[in-house]
């Protein structure tokens, strides 16, 4: 971020903290986090699984952890804020606006005053302002008919499926069946003719609190626009029309982002969605939402934003987390929003039909050097559903449009291979991406493949010279130790040492498998 930017981050806060100095706003209530030190068990190491019932876990969830967590079956993480706890700190006035048994807090509309109270309870260990979305927006843009090619079973969407290779997993047989497909949104126009009602599992309104994910009394008319587009890229179908990705995927929708301008949507619906598809037995999970407001670029470190938190603990139960890269290419802040930040997440930049980078397309890499975005997919005139009437298509703009693609990319890898973990998935995509020998902070690891994917070979793992089936610090020391010396290896150690395929063991090799190591 240049320095002009931190200057007018830093006049807004120091605006904002002698506000709240003086009382002007003790009285406004503003959502805020309340995280609590324990759920009534002093710690994780008191915790016995077998003591208390976890019902909101559904089998599907706990077979998913079991065979593609890195956390299997319930754990400290599944029991619930302690519900002694929430009533001791609440008072009439105050209202839960979510509940996160992951993050051990309750968000609430509070007053300054009130949370100052707080820091005196003793079991409060922290309180923090809940941190508003970044306005995504799909640029509708008009339709030019002669980029696209009009096919009799995919119509208009031929391309965006055709270029990452979908297409001929389809004529595998693989389309999705069979996986869960989490959709986090502005909600979801479900009577087009796209969304077939038996593959809508479940759909909650965490805005509203029920369970009506389409437009209803008090949403704007453009409430639903956004998230239609983005399930529709996803996994929507209509024969000889629009065919997504993952065509024959089962839907959990979750509408969490208010559209209307004056209202500012905040990260706490993110993560009650992603709570609640994680239980339901979600498989992937696609959002085209982004958190910047209120954040600075050091805090884009994998660590320290809440929905980045919230999608690397989703990985480690076992849901493929896929997130726009944002559309800040063109802005002053240039760089990735969160949680694309995340370690374990795939974040998804955009390009056009030529494979060329749009020019929104948002740069890595993360405040700690690690590379994004990890892929790419179709961004630009992508073709989608609207909301006009219930068979209206349109073209639109933004790395929203590339994520359901490459979303819908993971739900066919899962389909081909269910026993591969969150990571196994990235890594296939990543690797099997047109510029894995050479990523940058740009394209990331390229333009993703399908089939190379779905055919990705773990046995040999390009790079890993130690041959401990794993990408680590000691893969480099060999690997210099092989240049510096010009050490004699065979044809295999070469095939895994050269990672840039130029045919040449050099320095080359030993910086991209670095760049791997910190970013895989």
């Amino acid at each position: 971020m240049n320095s002009a930017r931190y200057r007018r981050y830093f006049f807004i806060a120091a605006l904002l903290g002698g506000l709240s100095v003086f009382g002007q706003d003790t009285d406004t209530y503003n959502p805020y986090w309340v995280y609590f030190y324990d759920k009534e068990i002093t710690d994780e190491v008191g915790f016995d699984v077998s003591d208390p019932e976890f019902s909101h876990l559904t089998p599907r969830a706990l077979n998913r952890r079991a065979i593609r967590g890195t956390t299997r079956g319930p754990s400290y993480l599944d029991l619930p804020v302690s519900e002694v706890y929430i009533q001791d700190i609440l008072r009439s006035d105050i209202k839960v606006r979510a509940v996160s048994r992951w993050l051990n807090a309750i968000s609430i509309l509070a007053p300054a005053s009130y949370i100052e109270e707080l820091s005196q309870n003793s079991t409060v260990k922290k309180t923090r302002r809940i941190h508003k979305v970044s306005k995504r927006s799909i640029k509708q843009i008009s339709r030019d008919d002669e980029i696209y090619f009009h096919d009799t079973d995919y119509g208009d969407s031929f391309n965006q499926n055709d270029q990452i290779n979908a297409i001929a997993a389809h004529e595998l047989g693989y389309t999705g069946t069979d996986v869960w497909l989490l959709m986090l949104d502005t909600g979801f126009f479900t009577d087009h003719l796209a969304f077939q009602q038996e593959r809508i599992v479940a759909e909650y309104d965490f805005i509203q609190s029920d369970s009506v994910t389409q437009n209803q009394e008090n949403d704007p008319a453009n409430q639903h626009n956004h998230g239609t587009a983005t399930a529709s890229a996803a996994g929507g179908f209509i024969d000889g029309e629009l065919r997504g990705v993952a065509f024959d995927c089962k839907y959990l929708l979750a509408k969490t982002e208010i559209v209307n301008e004056e209202i500012q949507a905040e990260e706490d619906y993110f993560v009650a969605a992603l709570e609640w598809g994680e239980a339901l037995g979600a498989d992937v999970v696609s959002s085209s939402l982004g958190y910047l407001d209120w954040y600075t670029y050091a805090d884009l470190d994998g660590e320290t934003a809440v929905t980045t938190r919230g999608v690397d603990i989703a990985v480690g139960l076992g849901m493929v987390c896929v997130t726009a890269a944002g559309n800040e290419g063109n802005t002053d802040w240039h760089y990735i929003i969160a949680p694309a930040d995340a370690d374990a997440v795939i974040s998804v930049g955009a390009v056009d039909e030529t494979n060329t980078i749009a020019n929104f397309s948002s740069h890595g890499p993360t405040s700690d050097g690690r590379i994004k975005p990890e892929v790419l997919a179709r961004g630009v005139s992508t073709f989608a559903a609207g909301t006009a009437s219930t068979t209206s298509f349109i073209s639109a703009n933004g790395t929203s449009l590339s994520t359901p693609l490459v979303a819908g990319a993971a739900a066919l890898i899962l389909e081909a291979h269910p026993q591969w973990t969150p990571m196994m998935v990235r890594a296939a995509l990543m690797m099997t991406a047109d510029g894995s020998r050479s990523p940058d902070n740009t394209r990331g690891f390229g333009l993703i493949d399908v089939m190379a994917a779905i055919n990705y070979d773990f046995g040999i793992v390009r790079g890993d010279v130690t041959e401990d089936d794993e990408l680590n610090v000691f893969d480099a020391v060999l690997l210099l130790e092989w240049v510096l010396n010009d050490i004699d290896i065979t044809e295999i150690q070469f095939e895994v040492a050269d990672i840039n395929g130029d045919n040449q063991l050099n320095i080359l090799d030993i910086v991209v498998l670095v760049e791997w190591i910190l970013t895989l």
